[in-house]
């Protein structure tokens, strides 16, 4: 199994905007995780389930949790996917922009 470098902080932040299933660092970057899963691909891959919505409300929430932190601007941030089915799992690094 392949091990990862990532220093969990939070899992399930939730505010009134919405939820973030996991916060944590690799390396220098706060990176905020969506977790989809899925048993088959009848609905879709998980990653496609991250819409434009579901990225504008990660992207609110996690402004909210940057503020309540004090994590200023100079710190890098990055949003990650981590889409898994079954036993694969698929890590999508800067899988989307700020928005």
């Amino acid at each position: 199994m392949k091990q990862y470098d990532v220093r969990i902080v939070e899992r399930n932040f939730r505010n009134r905007f919405g939820e973030i299933d996991l916060i944590g660092y690799d390396g220098e970057f706060l990176v905020f995780f969506e977790v989809k899963y899925r048993t088959t691909t009848q609905a879709g891959y998980g990653e496609d389930a991250v819409n434009a919505k579901k990225r504008h409300t990660i992207c609110k929430v996690s402004d909210y949790y940057r503020v309540l932190n004090g994590i200023g601007d100079f710190t890098p941030i990055r949003y990650d996917v981590i889409a898994i089915k079954g036993d694969e799992v698929k890590w999508i690094k800067d899988a989307f922009a700020y928005c």
